[in-house]
């Protein structure tokens, strides 16, 4: 039998997407994501929200004991691990919030109503919470904060303290800051080949916006909650080991907790869907003479 053409093995493309291949896939990932029924959009959210948060049980890790090393080497170090998060939920499938900021993209072309567009929002972040949060039992039930004589807890509170105390106007321009770089990553993970390609292009803006220590509300679901938990049932021997109390963080609350993921959320928001998404589409996508 004869071999044709059609049976000819074919020579994959190899070619690097362009940019308006980017924008065209970016819209053609937003449609999809707006179609995905609601249980399969929390699921693929709370797997997304833990993923973030073990790159942040990984980054608290790197960061404890850093202190001898120059501020921006040690926060190098912690950007590079917390790029594990992304890297988890790009390559392994998740839906993350602020890279679904980039949803924006099919709503502004038409491919999804508004309706669409906060119903998998909504549904997505709620998925991010339970992740986070779960994370967090998970990590506390652990004993994690124990290790290391206590000084991993000690971190994780510095932590959570340092991000509660953060002003509002502040937080929300760290926050815009933050999502522009996120959603930058996911951008880019449109024109990858592989898993590799997918990798090299994720880790290089992750770690710029934690060095740079810009705000992720989904990173600060799970670093305020667990230094809450921390703060309030953490045992004497922990306590001891550090040489602290609770009393020594009297800026770590429920409200300023609360006042942080909320501002960091708004921001988070805006950076990407509005200063990344919103400007690829007017380049690439807007409708033309």
């Amino acid at each position: 039998m004869t071999r044709t053409r059609e049976d000819s093995p074919k020579t994959p493309d190899l070619a690097t997407p362009l940019p308006p291949e980017m924008a065209l896939a970016c819209e053609a990932a937003g449609a999809a994501k707006a179609g995905r029924d609601a249980i399969g959009l929390v699921i693929l959210g709370l797997l997304a929200g833990a993923f973030i948060a073990l790159g942040a049980v990984f980054m608290t890790v790197v960061l404890t004991g850093a202190g001898d090393l120059p501020w921006g080497i040690a926060r190098l170090a912690a950007g590079l691990v917390f790029s594990l998060g992304l890297v988890l939920v790009i390559v392994g499938g998740a839906e993350l919030f602020t890279g679904d900021s980039l949803m924006i993209v099919a709503f502004a072309s038409r491919r999804i109503t508004l309706r669409a567009l906060l119903r998998a929002w909504s549904l997505v972040y709620i998925g991010n919470i339970a992740g986070a949060i779960g994370t967090v039992a998970l990590v506390f039930l652990a004993g994690h904060h124990e290790f290391a004589s206590g000084a991993v807890g000690k971190t994780a509170l510095a932590i959570a303290t340092a991000k509660a105390a953060l002003p509002t106007v502040q937080l929300f321009f760290l926050a815009v800051l933050c999502n522009v770089l996120v959603c930058l990553a996911v951008w880019m993970s449109f024109g990858a080949r592989s898993v590799a390609d997918k990798v090299l292009v994720i880790v290089p803006p992750i770690t710029a916006f934690v060095a740079a220590g810009f705000e992720h509300s989904i990173a600060n679901l799970y670093l305020l909650p667990y230094g809450l938990a921390i703060k309030a049932w953490a045992g004497a021997a922990f306590w001891t080991s550090i040489g602290q109390t609770p009393a020594a963080f009297p800026g770590l609350g429920v409200a300023a907790v609360l006042h942080n993921i909320a501002v960091a959320t708004i921001g988070n928001l805006v950076g990407g869907s509005l200063m990344v998404g919103g400007v690829y589409w007017f380049v690439y996508l807007r409708p033309r003479r």
